[in-house]
């Protein structure tokens, strides 16, 4: 599974046609390997099918009078899919069948990558599933709806949710019968652009990353260009990006009603904690989320936080998930192998924890929570931040001891000094201001154009966290005017901004 920059580091036939599949070559263990291509649809604006490749998993014994169901792989940003039977071995193992494929515009596959977009990615994930339909030895819940679950991280996770979604928008209903996603966005524009501010670091790596293979079309990669040069986003780029993700279908009126078991990096920076927990309040019935569980883990797409200092690489690798160990597995790959064998297999897999959030501290501690909205306010008074340059300030917020899970937010009255200001918000940990380290290395934006006087601004948001403060040590919110994530992207014009009256709701738990 992705765990560590996935985005970055890598990442059809209908059902009545005879689907080609190229010539079968049998693996070790007695797992028949075949690889082969589909035809897709065109790139918007262009005439020619688009092949999309793919490797077919058949494991032993699995046939037309003894069927099986099968698992959906796919890569994360940059990659391309995994042909080696090893790396699938304990869902072939289990009695699983696995399709691996490369998604538009990288690998084998064709075209350029149009970062899931429904019309899209969404018409060859559905192309996919056709195709998994027509094998005779996949197990079928009617003909043409095979028996299907699907697992990959990052962009890996992004196609489940296109596939799923746009299954549900086209059909009615979708095929897919549960998700295993990881590290992966709800919103696109609200992880790269979030207030408009764009994550600098990550919007170059995903663009370096495509650059080998010209997987980008031309208006990405001239939006990210702009963005860079003038620190605001195009028009043109929301509305590429706009309908790609849960996010646009949730404000369509959709929800899945399929269980999923999120894996969500708490760590990450470019995918961070709270877009996990937006999918799952909100892209899922109330009926699949009591069948779903929710899982964070210290991981994801992490870089590094100097200024401010964050906390991210304090962690012992041995304690990244505490979470998994908690709910009965050794790892999540383990967790998700149990949750497909209990919704695809129905067997009995002895899982707990459904409806809740499963949070490993920034500590290693593992966290349970039934909701991770406030429910402590606290009074902090007046805060205040140079914007475009200067330093951190950290302002105590509470003393230790005191578990935080969930998504903190804050509200004041506004005063800005500057023509568009920019300051980035954190909650921290340490004994004095001095020492004081971002939890879990995420910072947001609050941004306000032009000066005003006293604006009230209710419900901003604070990094989504998951840290025991111990005694001894005070939790702080940080106000800085730049962030390593956003580097060049504060105010280009020196200036204040002033908070009155500012209160922090705080989602605190027992421990």
């Amino acid at each position: 599974m992705h765990r560590l920059i996935a985005a970055a580091a890598v990442s059809i036939l209908t059902a009545a046609s005879a689907p080609f599949l190229g010539s079968p070559a049998t693996a070790a263990d007695t797992v028949t390997t075949t690889d082969g291509c589909i035809q897709s649809i065109p790139d918007p604006g262009t005439t020619a099918p688009v092949d999309i490749c793919f490797t077919l998993f058949r494991p032993a014994g699995a046939s037309r009078s003894h069927q099986v169901p099968m698992v959906l792989h796919s890569h994360g940003w940059g990659g391309s899919r995994t042909t080696d039977p090893a790396a699938f071995s304990y869902l072939t193992d289990a009695g699983f069948g696995v399709l691996s494929f490369d998604q538009r515009g990288f690998g084998e596959s064709g075209g350029q990558a149009y970062i899931e977009n429904p019309d899209v990615e969404g018409k060859d994930v559905q192309k996919i599933v056709d195709l998994v339909a027509a094998q005779d030895w996949v197990q079928k819940q009617k003909p043409g709806d095979p028996v299907l679950g699907a697992i990959g991280g990052s962009y890996g996770g992004g196609y489940q949710f296109v596939g799923a979604f746009s299954e549900l928008r086209d059909k009615g209903a979708t095929r897919f019968d549960a998700l295993v996603p990881e590290i992966t966005w709800f919103s696109l524009t609200q992880s790269l652009f979030p207030q408009g501010v764009p994550r600098t670091e990550w919007a170059s790596a995903l663009t370096a990353a495509a650059l080998p293979t010209d997987a980008l079309p031309p208006i990405v990669i001239q939006g990210f260009a702009e963005a860079a040069a003038t620190g605001n986003v195009p028009a043109y780029l929301y509305d590429f990006l706009d309908k790609n993700g849960p996010e646009w279908h949730v404000r369509q009126g959709r929800k899945l009603d399929i269980p999923v078991l999120f894996g969500q990096g708490e760590t990450d920076n470019l995918f961070p904690l709270e877009q996990g927990f937006k999918n799952f309040s909100r892209a899922l019935t109330d009926s699949a989320r009591s069948r779903s569980i929710f899982l964070g883990y210290n991981g994801g797409h992490t870089l590094p936080s100097l200024l401010p200092a964050g906390s991210n690489f304090d962690v012992p690798l041995a304690t990244t998930d505490a979470c998994s160990p908690t709910l009965g597995s050794p790892t999540f790959a383990d967790l998700g192998l149990r949750f497909l064998q209990q919704n695809l297999m129905g067997e009995k897999a002895g899982l707990t924890g459904f409806g809740k959030y499963h949070l490993t501290t920034a500590g290693g501690r593992c966290v349970t929570v039934p909701a991770v909205t406030p429910n402590t306010d606290v009074e902090l008074g007046q805060v205040v931040s140079t914007v475009g340059a200067g330093a951190p300030i950290a302002y105590p917020v509470a003393q230790g001891p005191l578990t935080i899970a969930g998504s903190p937010t804050l509200d004041g009255t506004l005063t800005t000094l500057g023509l568009d200001n920019r300051a980035f918000l954190a909650l921290s940990v340490g004994t004095s201001p001095l020492d004081a380290k971002i939890v879990q290395n995420n910072m947001l934006p609050i941004r306000e154009s032009g000066i005003v006087i006293d604006k009230p601004r209710r419900g901003v948001e604070l990094p989504s966290v998951a840290v025991d403060v111990p005694a001894g040590q005070t939790l702080f919110l940080t106000v800085s005017p730049i962030s390593d994530m956003s580097s060049g992207f504060g105010s280009r014009v020196v200036g204040a901004m002033r908070m009155k009256d500012v209160v922090v709701h705080l989602p605190v738990t027992t421990r």
